[in-house]
């Protein structure tokens, strides 16, 4: 295939496009086994201070830290940072999956997260009143969401991509989650 200037330039402004066909078998597979459930695997280990190493598959290890203010040494992402993190990959994952799905070719995909948390029981050793109520009380998401669709077809994916985002549901809902010495 040859590229004229009018090629390049859509190539050039057009996100990197998703294996339509892939994603179709992906799709397929999932509503041929709709109780399919997975284990996700991750281990954490802890240099020292609050840097903290997790591993997940055989990939290059997430580190995660504090900043200075909350005595860390200001090398990575704290924890509720990669939370909304999580969050944004997740919801930017679904909406180009969905624009694909759809037909959509995407020039824009970006997420401005933002939360609020109260940090004041400082791990455990702070304020530790008991009607505190921790983690997120609030977040939101900016997205700017551009392609060769109407604004209500964009609307349309990003709403049907925050209900069905594995991150926001578990953000969401009631999960189950268990903590003790091995």
């Amino acid at each position: 295939m040859s590229v004229t200037p009018a090629t390049a330039t859509v190539a050039m402004n057009t996100l990197r496009p998703i294996d339509k066909d892939g994603l179709d078998a992906l799709a397929a597979k999932g509503q041929a086994n709709p109780g399919n459930v997975v284990t996700l695997k991750a281990t954490t280990i802890c240099e020292g201070q609050f840097r903290n190493l997790t591993f997940v598959r055989n990939l290059e290890a997430h580190v995660i830290d504090e900043p200075p203010h909350l005595l860390g040494e200001d090398t990575a992402p704290n924890p509720s940072e990669a939370t909304l993190a999580s969050l944004g990959a997740c919801l930017s994952v679904g909406m180009h999956a969905n624009a694909t799905a759809r037909g959509i070719a995407l020039t824009r995909l970006e997420l401005e997260l933002e939360g609020d948390i109260n940090v004041t029981a400082v791990w455990g050793v702070g304020d530790l009143d008991p009607a505190k109520l921790l983690g997120f009380t609030e977040v939101r998401v900016k997205v700017h969401l551009e392609g060769e669709a109407t604004r209500e077809e964009l609307e349309a994916i990003v709403a049907h991509s925050n209900a069905w985002s594995p991150v926001a549901n578990t953000l969401r809902n009631p999960v189950g989650v268990s903590v003790q010495l091995a």
